[in-house]
Parts: C-alpha cells; sequence; structure tokens
C-alpha cells in the first residue's frame, strides 16, 4: 500500500508549511489516472496526523478525471485507465489530465492576539 507513505509525506509537507499552526483543512487533487486510492489516503491520514498540527484536520480528496488527446483528430476524450481508444478509432493519446497528486488547499488556524 504505497497510500501510507504518501499520505506521510503530504502530512510532512503540509506540517512544515503551516510553521507550527494549527491546520483545519487540506484540499488534495488526486487524478482517476495516478493509481492512487483516495479512500486509503483518507484512511492513512487518520493514523499519519496523530500527534501533528494536522490531527483533526479536515482531509477534502477532490478525484480528477482522465483527460487525452488524440493524436490522429485532435479530440479530448475521458479516461477512466490510462490508456483507451478515440471514437475514430486511434489507440495513440497523449494524456492531459488524471495522473496528478496536489496539495491544492491548505486552511490554517490564525491566533488573533
Amino acid at each position: 500500500m504505497h497510500e501510507l507513505s504518501i499520505t506521510q509525506n503530504i502530512v510532512a509537507i503540509v506540517s512544515e508549511y503551516a510553521e507550527g499552526k494549527k491546520v483545519q483543512r487540506i484540499l488534495l487533487e488526486v487524478g482517476k489516472l495516478s493509481a492512487i486510492l483516495p479512500d486509503a489516503i483518507k484512511f492513512c491520514f487518520d493514523i499519519c496526523s496523530q500527534g501533528t498540527v494536522l490531527e483533526g484536520a479536515m482531509l477534502q480528496i477532490r478525484e480528477i478525471p482522465g483527460l487525452a488527446n488524440c493524436r490522429n483528430c485532435g479530440t479530448q476524450i475521458l479516461l477512466e485507465k490510462p490508456f483507451g481508444r478515440c471514437t475514430c478509432g486511434c489507440t495513440e493519446l497523449d494524456l492531459i489530465a488524471g495522473e496528478e497528486l496536489k496539495i491544492k488547499e491548505i486552511e490554517i488556524e490564525e491566533l488573533c492576539v
């Protein structure tokens, strides 16, 4: 389960960015073609965030659909798998989206003094 090491890295990156402040919310973008399971990330997040500034933070995951350009006709097609076939019959596709893993937003608690 590579999601555990991915989640550990996410927690480390966000913790460093937060500079000791409590993190309230994190938004991740995970591509459907990335071979990363959002449910596994959520499960691992609860474990990995214990004892950190992320403990108790809300983790939101937005799945990004797979998208490719056909090399033959230029049509953009949605993909559920990292391969596919255009309506013109061509299987030569250039991936545009769907393989990403991004920390898109971090909401940090601001203390008023």
